[in-house]
């Protein structure tokens, strides 16, 4: 058994490698969440601004679940077309593609839950203000 001291940030660097240039589309939807959550923060004196910025958090978290299905199945295609090219089924091989594959689903549904709790984060504090 060997240990692997290598550091936090080659590892994800890996799996953003791994995932396919999707996984950059997903993360530019979460940065757009992260970026209109923050502005709906920062404007929460304006409602109609506060409320527009939430609604683009609202799409860009959703898009970024989407996204990440959409990739997930473009993986899976793209694992069978290489098991349907080989003609025989290697478990390390077809084990491998699943999780590429499910890379990007993965990530699409972080982006949307850290997204998603922001967002009820902030209608947690406009609850509170309106009742002080």
């Amino acid at each position: 058994m060997t240990l692997s001291f290598a550091p936090k940030h080659l590892f994800i660097g890996r799996i953003f490698t791994d995932g396919g240039p999707v996984m950059y589309i997903i993360l530019i939807c979460f940065l757009l969440s992260l970026f209109f959550i923050a502005r709906a923060f920062i404007n929460k004196h304006d409602q109609q601004t506060s409320k527009k910025m939430i609604g683009l958090a609202v799409d860009s978290s959703l898009l970024s679940l989407v996204i990440g299905c959409l990739g997930s199945l473009l993986g899976v295609i793209g694992l069978f077309d290489m098991v349907e090219a080989l003609g025989e089924t290697r478990p390390d091989l077809f084990s491998a593609g699943l999780k590429v594959a499910l890379l990007t689903v993965t990530f699409g549904l972080f982006a949307f839950i850290i997204g998603r709790l922001g967002i009820l984060i902030f209608k947690w504090t406009l609850k509170s203000e309106e009742e002080a």
